[in-house]
């Protein structure tokens, strides 16, 4: 081993507080890039991989009722490689441990010469060819109800029973993400896909010789757009609702909010740390060149190079980034495992496998070794310009003169070791100013994940209480008459009812458009409405529509403007109708009008295909009862078991992603006080060696250095709430999607967890060094040279 790295181990083991402190900054940063980046890589090869082996498709549509030879004109469209038909029908099932109607969506089994969107069978066999019971179940809803093969289900269908066996245990790439609707989350418990064969279902709905769905595969060099026009121009005869794009396709796009939620985040946290990092090693090198003037002006007298001496301090910032590397590697891994669990939850995958590729690890290694690098730069460009007479001579002394705090009187009344304290943070400035702004960003970083818990109950309370406030909602299996809310008001138990009529859309507003849905809602609706910014109910008028802000941003609209609108169900018109209002909401990309309204654009007199009703608590089971009978019942879902839901995986995910992150900050925060703090004790170890011979005490002592921790972590804490309120705003913009927006709340209560956080790591950083203050000798530290 050569004198230099003899000397590199030496020095860094003296200092290895300092080096263990800013490794653990480094790999937070590298633990960050390898979860987020690991779990995205993970999650986007998983999907595209199935989705290729599957043939999942490109183009989907629905419609009313086409006849099976319409399949030659959709395969004549140019572009088109491959197409597939199928039949779709909700069902009503009862299932033992529920109360509520149990939805099920029955699938007829892919058939064709290209086949789309194939199944994976995981348990089981595939239904006989000619059977008319056998079906294949969706492998969420058989583990929520420990079905197996051979098992035996009940579906009303149309107000008819069918008894059906289970014949295996299957997955789609359509259901990874399986979630019912009006749902906010996949319910196993209450919906379920099951696949059947296409004769048995037509022969159950009355689609002999028809189909109601539509699944295409293009060309790679199709243009979707195109494709979408002629389907819908030749589909618009049999009922079509507007044929769709998969990013629109609701399983995909939710898997894609995630992936875009993952990407967020490895640009957003990583920098945090690495800049703080950056820092701390500026600081520290540059200590370590100081300190040791006269052995670099010694090394460079014997004959050792400028460029030696610089890849000597260059190295000792590049170990250090090392050692955080190797740990961030091993948490960031770890870390993405139990990510990777919870994804394992909700997306249904043949195979989940979390597995980071070696280019993150490198990616991760690069950064961070690159950041190692810029930090010591300074110190090592000022080892390298240091003339060897110059280096071997004893540093000028530092010049004192009496500050602005003594001339104007600031510091009157103020103790003299307070006085020490304050001109010691003062003449480093840098320093402190870092050891602020590290404590600063650690703060900031727990008050943008702390906040999501106010996030999430603002978005749950005004979504579950305040814009919807039945306890069910029942969908129809078409549009019924508005007498049908008296056939369900007469149901015992029923308190009150309010009809919907729920269509597919597209607003046009110039070159932009979206596909989405309009609520037809009755002006003195009550239990369901749209809100104002302030949370108030916007009363619908006889004219325009009401988007939420989020969709009329989309768009580009304001109130007043005209949009158009492209019905697609019923007779499609297309609408030109000004902007009533904006309502902000968090949930979805919804429009309202009103139903009497929209029913007359639509010439179909006062009818509805949805209702929604609150139902007495004690008589709840008899209803589900009696409206699981109705024959126009196509599905049933509950409000509060939605809410109950959605609540406990906010709960799983939320506690797992808040304790990363709390973990992190606190790193943060205990990194940059107890380099700070140990410098700060390196440097004065002489002048506190000095008052103890005095007489001072050695709580005394500790408190000069205790009260210069103290002083710049509660500097940081006003400045790490105005900081994290910036951050929170900017995560809440990058983590929102058509799907949900989280919205921008922070109580008074989590600025006091943050803080609380924060202290504590601070606290014990500064225990951890005013410990050492008893390792001083007195003797031997006021015989050093100075």
């Amino acid at each position: 081993m050569r004198a230099l790295e003899k000397k590199l181990i030496r020095n860094l083991w003296q200092i290895r507080g300092q080096v263990l402190a800013i490794a653990l900054v480094i790999a937070s940063a590298v633990a960050m890039i390898v979860l987020s980046s690991g779990t995205y890589r993970s999650l986007e090869l998983t999907r595209n991989l199935y989705y290729e082996q599957n043939r999942f498709a490109d183009i989907f549509a629905t419609l009313k009722r086409a006849p099976d030879s319409t399949i030659a004109d959709i395969e004549q469209i140019p572009e088109v490689v491959g197409a597939g038909t199928g039949i779709r029908q909700y069902a009503l099932m009862k299932m033992p441990g529920v109360i509520e109607p149990v939805r099920g969506l029955f699938v007829s089994m892919p058939t064709g010469k290209f086949l789309l969107n194939k199944l994976a069978l995981r348990v089981g066999n595939w239904p006989a060819a000619d059977s008319t019971d056998q079906v294949l179940v969706h492998e969420a809803f058989a583990e929520a109800h420990d079905l197996r093969p051979g098992d035996k289900l009940n579906a009303t269908i149309y107000g008819k029973q069918h008894h059906f066996t289970v014949a295996g245990i299957a997955l789609s790439p359509e259901f990874v993400y399986a979630l019912g609707p009006g749902d906010l989350i996949p319910d196993s418990k209450r919906f379920g896909i099951f696949w059947i064969n296409r004769n048995a279902l037509a022969a159950a709905t009355n689609m002999e010789g028809a189909f109601n769905d539509v699944a295409l595969k293009l060309s790679s060099s199709a243009n979707p757009h195109e494709v979408i026009a002629r389907l819908d121009r030749l589909l618009a005869r049999y009922g079509g609702t507007g044929a769709y794009m998969r990013k629109d396709q609701l399983s995909d796009s939710f898997i894609d909010s995630e992936l875009k939620q993952l990407k967020s985040m490895t640009r957003i946290m990583p920098p945090i740390f690495l800049v703080t990092a950056v820092f701390l090693l500026n600081i520290a090198i540059g200590r370590l060149v100081e300190t040791e003037r006269g052995q670099i002006g010694l090394l460079k007298a014997i004959g050792y190079s400028d460029t030696a001496i610089g890849l000597h301090y260059l190295q000792s910032a590049l170990f250090i980034s090392g050692i955080g590397i190797v740990i961030g590697w091993f948490a960031g891994a770890w870390m993405g495992h139990g990510m990777a669990q919870l994804y394992i939850e909700y997306f249904k995958f043949p195979l989940l496998r979390y597995q980071i590729t070696a280019d993150v690890f490198l990616g991760a290694a690069v950064i961070s070794l690159a950041s190692a690098g810029l930090g010591a730069m300074a110190a090592i460009r000022k080892a390298v310009r240091l003339p060897p007479a110059i280096a071997m001579a004893p540093p000028l002394p530092t010049l004192y003169h009496t500050g602005m705090g003594e001339r104007t009187g600031l510091l009157w009344g103020v103790t003299p070791t307070g006085r020490m304290v304050i001109r010691h943070l003062v003449r480093w400035p840098f320093r402190s100013g870092l050891t602020v702004l590290g404590v600063t960003m650690a703060i900031a970083l727990l008050l943008s994940t702390l906040n999501f818990f106010d996030s999430i109950d603002v978005m749950l309370d005004s979504f579950f209480h305040h814009s919807n406030r039945q306890d069910i909602t029942i969908s129809f299996t078409e549009i019924r008459p508005d007498s049908a809310a008296a056939d369900i008001r007469h149901l015992d138990g029923v308190l009150k009812v309010e009809l919907q009529r729920n269509l597919a859309v597209r607003l046009v507003s110039g070159h932009r458009s979206k596909r989405t849905g309009i609520q037809g809602l009755d002006p003195g609706a009550e239990l369901s409405h749209p809100l104002d910014i302030n949370g108030r109910k916007i009363d619908l008028p006889a004219e325009g529509v009401v988007l939420n802000k989020w969709l009329a941003r989309y768009l580009n609209v304001r109130q007043g403007d005209m949009l158009g609108i492209e019905i697609l169900e019923g007779r499609m018109p297309d609408l030109l109708v000004p902007v009533a209002g904006i309502s902000d909401e968090y949930v979805g990309l919804s429009a309202y009008m009103n139903r009497t309204t929209l029913n007359r654009y639509l010439l179909d007199g006062q009818v509805a295909n949805t209702a929604i009703v609150t139902v007495d608590e004690v008589k709840r089971k008899r209803f589900y009862s009696n409206i699981r009978e109705m024959p126009f019942v196509a599905g049933v879902s509950s409000l509060e078991a939605s809410a109950v839901l959605f609540r406990k995986m906010i709960q799983q995910n939320l506690f797992t992603m808040v304790t990363f992150y709390v973990l992190f900050a606190s790193v943060l925060a205990f990194g940059v006080v107890y380099n700070n703090a140990r410098l700060t004790l390196i440097e004065r170890s002489r002048e506190f060696s000095l008052l103890r011979v005095l007489g001072f005490h050695k709580k005394e002592v500790a408190w000069i250095l205790g009260s210069e921790v103290a002083l710049l972590t509660l500097s940081a804490l006003p400045l790490g709430c105005v900081l994290g309120y910036g951050l929170v705003r900017l995560m809440v913009t990058f983590m929102s999607s058509d799907l949900y927006r989280i919205p921008f709340v922070i109580e008074a209560s989590t600025y006091g967890y943050a803080v609380i956080a924060i202290l504590i790591a601070a606290f014990f950083s500064g225990v951890l060094v005013l410990y050492r203050l008893g390792e001083l000798n007195l003797l031997s530290v006021l015989k050093e040279r100075e």
